[in-house]
């Protein structure tokens, strides 16, 4: 389950109230960190100042004795109760002592030059110290400050951070909230327009958002949407129709026929003309369904194809043995140039030329030949059934492939497809990635059967 809210404005309104999180904080980490460097840098000035002023003051006394009779000197300008100072001998024994705090006296090692560091005695201090010659001994000076008061305005500092982190992501989550509102505005008022179309108002389009480019990008792919949907709601609803009508001949034709032999006592052979009448309408009956249930399948999202090694002129080979007596019965001559190797499936490239082959043959001139060829074009496989005939007029071309499309209904013939042999051809070029395209005129009609690249698997010139 996911954490995030559903609704996008308050997830714009995290967003913003992240992206504020993350560049005040670094803002504030980044002062925070300077604040600290730069105060350590005046401490550490401090301390390198007031053992230089020792040490002058060292070289302007008399003796060490005198110096220490007359403590106003150095007191004055540690200027605080933070304020450390030792002046060491050699020997350990501690000379001159400002200690507020009473700490124990630091060990530190020797060197040549002046030496900072931090120190935990008893309480955090930061510590500066030189070695020097005095009067022929070794002093070590010591100048130190109490970091508890540093501690308290660091604390301090990060605490008001810490507040302005929160209430600037406060500010930034009310800000994005009422941005994203208003930005969502033109979604909020296209959804709604979207809301108002349903299926009697598929005609209806969104209109295009011009002031927000990605919201007229978004309405521009809903109306194209919408368009296909129309269309495939118009398709649907002519396909209910023409279903309705060509179950409805047959039915017809079952019921008249039936009716009208059972008014009157009939002869064996009236009921035997009766049933061999019924049988022709069953077939047509029962072809309608199988192509429809087939249509239905390959329509399927997850329809797919056992593609093999395909022969194609052994396959055309035997089609036309099976449609030879067809071909015969009306003086028809099948002519076979098929030739190369296909990835296909056999059984549905077996079909789609079955169809094509069938719907040539009904519709050739008496006499002349009907040929199945293949070339290659454009890299691509062509299988194309050409035969002689009237042609087909050009406003029909475009919807041929069309379920229960006809040009002429009036001439339908006994043992066609019911007008689905054709769209079961498209049906089955679309399982395989291809498409399938008509020509037709003067030359006769030629139907073509287009495979893509990956379909072709040898083809010999």
């Amino acid at each position: 389950m996911s954490l995030w809210p559903r609704a996008l404005s308050l997830r714009l309104a995290l967003l913003f109230a992240l992206v504020g999180v993350l560049l005040l904080g670094a803002i504030g980490f980044y002062l925070y960190q300077s604040l600290e460097r730069e105060i350590a840098w005046r401490d550490d000035q401090a301390l390198l100042g007031r053992l230089e002023r020792m040490r002058t003051l060292l070289d302007d006394s008399a003796s060490i004795e005198a110096l220490r009779q007359r403590p106003q000197l150095y007191a004055n300008m540690l200027g605080n109760r933070d304020s450390l100072l030792w002046i060491v001998s050699d020997n350990g024994q501690v000379l001159i002592e400002i200690n507020p705090a009473a700490l124990a006296v630091p060990q530190l090692p020797r060197g040549p030059a002046v030496q900072l560091r931090d120190t935990l005695v008893a309480e955090p201090a930061r510590l500066a110290w030189l070695h020097v010659e005095h009067e022929g001994r070794g002093l070590t000076l010591i100048a130190g400050k109490l970091l508890a008061e540093r501690s308290q305005m660091l604390a301090a500092y990060r605490l008001k951070l810490w507040l302005a982190l929160a209430a600037g992501a406060l500010l930034a989550f009310l800000l994005g909230w009422l941005v994203s509102l208003r930005g969502l505005r033109p979604l909020r008022e296209l959804a709604a327009r979207a809301r108002a179309i349903d299926v009697q108002h598929l005609h209806l389009r969104l209109d295009e958002v011009g002031e927000v480019s990605e919201l007229r990008s978004l309405s521009a792919a809903l109306n194209q949407m919408l368009a296909r949907l129309e269309d495939g709601f118009a398709q649907l609803s002519r396909f209910s129709e023409d279903l309705a009508h060509e179950m409805r001949t047959p039915l017809s034709n079952l019921m008249g026929h039936t009716q009208q032999t059972l008014r009157h006592p009939r002869s064996v052979e009236d009921y035997q003309n009766l049933l061999a009448s019924n049988q022709e309408e069953y077939e047509r009956l029962a072809r309608m369904i199988d192509s429809m249930l087939f249509l239905a399948r390959t329509e399927q999202p997850q329809a797919s194809v056992k593609r093999e090694a395909v022969d194609l002129h052994g396959l055309v080979e035997q089609l036309c043995e099976y449609f030879e007596g067809m071909a015969e019965e009306r003086e028809l001559q099948l002519v076979n140039r098929a030739e190369g190797t296909l990835q296909a499936d056999p059984g549905l490239l077996r079909r789609a030329l079955a169809n094509l082959l069938a719907n040539a043959l009904r519709h050739a001139a008496p006499g002349s030949p009907v040929s199945i060829a293949s070339q290659l074009r454009d890299g691509r496989l062509e299988v194309s059934v050409h035969n002689l005939g009237e042609p087909i007029d050009a406003e029909h071309l475009p919807h041929l492939f069309e379920r229960f499309y006809r040009c002429d209904p009036s001439r339908a013939q006994p043992g066609d497809s019911g007008g689905l042999g054709l769209a079961i051809v498209r049906s089955i070029m679309q399982l395989h990635g291809g498409s399938v395209r008509v020509e037709s005129g003067e030359q006769g009609t030629r139907f073509i059967l287009v495979f893509p690249l990956a379909a072709r698997h040898l083809h010999k010139q």
